[in-house]
């Protein structure tokens, strides 16, 4: 089969793919599942044909995939991808253009430079800040915490390009109670031990306490979340930005998906996060691109370049070349179905989206307060948190849903008990799926709960 013929029946199975999305099960059943095992072969000596490779993995990996991308899934939010991003995604396979530069591609570079621009205007977040498209939060927190501790250690007159870590002045690192699992990932993959963090009380509602914030200095980085990943609330930026800039630190905004609000009527939650010297946000979540995509923006463009600095020794970091602006070198243009999701939607379609996944999230929540569920959370957000009567009853609760397969969520612990979190980020998902979800949850709740 020519290479021609072979991308039309990929786009042929994908096309049946999308078809049947909205119907497909939220999570693949065991008889898919067990069909995996047709993968585990030794490999061959001479190599298949690529029809039938093709043909292999649509048949066996297609029924065994999570319907992220459909109207029934609320887990982790994940969103799902807008056509526009899926379609630009696929005329960029096409291309395979290594994106480190305008040298490998001036279309690339030309195009996430414009991202870039609309990423830091939709989010109202200081001009001039350098934006860094990546792999995942995970990577771009490392990205913008090796920024902050360059920055830091520069400040004392510390080259660490040159001298490395070894005698270099502490850098510390307060980070929130709740801090999610990747920020600590990142501090820990940089040799920040975990015994070594000092952590900030929250409130009850999992935000900062801005009255039991730990003592900062110039050789501190805080470390705020704007969306909780159970709560989705926000830690009190107004309050905690500005004395920690006052003492000289570093402030870094993990706003994986709440970083969104701001482009929203929910702008209000972000209130002085404008503040922070850096901020981290995904794409593939909140914004509906393909997986994977993320940013990593940096107020001081020269901070974040020097630090990721890929150029010759004896050139400077270029501001805008996203190979001085991430980890990767050798990288896809993961800045374009950004462009092309922001360009479709437009700043008001952006608000829409955001907008319309608290109102849904708000109609989950006062469609299980009326069947009788616990809500622990305000819901100011997209993310509802939940529990039914007893540890075990939420749990049957939880299993039963998601043997369903007419939905999926997770599980969770908040304030040490036991519940379920479901995640609103679907820009297929319409108020008859919400509407949906709450009946099948009230039928439950009706079997399992005493």
């Amino acid at each position: 089969m020519d290479e021609l013929a072979l991308l039309a029946d990929a786009d042929r199975r994908a096309h049946a793919y999308l078809a049947a999305t909205n119907e497909r099960r939220a999570f693949p059943d065991a008889a898919a599942l067990a069909g995996l095992a047709a993968f585990d072969e030794p490999l061959p000596d001479t190599g298949r044909p690529a029809d039938d490779v093709l043909r292999l993995l649509d048949e066996r990996g297609t029924p065994a995939t999570v319907a992220s991308n459909g109207p029934n899934y609320f887990g982790f939010v994940i969103g799902a991808t807008l056509p526009v991003a899926a379609a630009a995604e696929r005329l960029m396979l096409a291309w395979d253009q290594c994106a480190s530069s305008y040298a490998n591609s001036p279309v690339a570079a030309t195009i996430e430079r414009q991202a870039a621009r609309w990423v830091v205007d939709v989010l109202g977040l200081p001009e001039g800040s350098a934006v860094g498209f990546g792999t995942s939060a995970t990577a771009c927190t490392l990205v913008a915490l090796v920024a902050a501790r360059r920055a830091l250690l520069a400040r004392k007159g510390w080259d660490i390009d040159a001298d490395g870590l070894i005698g270099a002045p502490e850098v510390k690192v307060v980070i929130s109670e709740l801090a999610h699992i990747t920020v600590k990932k990142a501090l820990r993959v940089l040799g920040f031990g975990m015994k070594r963090l000092i952590v900030a009380p929250v409130d009850v509602h999992g935000r900062i306490d801005p009255a039991q914030l730990p003592p900062l200095d110039d050789m501190t980085i805080l470390c705020v979340q704007a969306g909780e990943v159970n709560t989705g609330e926000f830690d009190p930026f107004a309050a905690l930005i500005p004395p920690a800039k006052a003492a000289g630190a570093w402030v870094h905004v993990d706003g994986a998906f709440g970083l969104w609000a701001r482009a929203s009527s929910k702008r209000a939650l972000t209130d002085g996060i404008d503040g922070a010297d850096s901020w981290t946000t995904d794409g593939h979540k909140w914004l509906n691109t393909p997986y994977d995509g993320a940013m990593v923006i940096c107020r001081d463009a020269a901070a974040l370049a020097t630090a990721m600095n890929s150029d010759a020794v004896y050139l400077s970091g270029a501001q805008d070349a996203q190979k001085n602006l991430n980890l990767e070198f050798s990288r896809r243009a993961r800045g374009i179905p950004v462009w092309a999701a922001l360009r479709s939607l437009g700043r008001a379609g952006v608000a829409t989206m955001v907008e319309r996944h608290c109102a849904q999230a708000a109609r989950v929540a006062d469609g299980l307060r009326a069947a009788g569920y616990d809500v622990l959370n305000r819901v100011v957000l997209n993310q509802v948190l939940v529990r039914a009567g007893t540890d075990d009853e939420t749990a049957a609760i939880l299993a039963a849903a998601q043997a369903s397969g007419d939905v999926w969520f997770g599980a969770t612990v908040w304030q040490g008990r036991p519940a379920f979190r479901i995640s609103v980020s679907s820009w297929r998902t319409e108020d008859a799926h919400i509407d949906r979800l709450v009946a099948l949850l009230t039928e439950l709740r009706g079997v399992h709960v005493r």
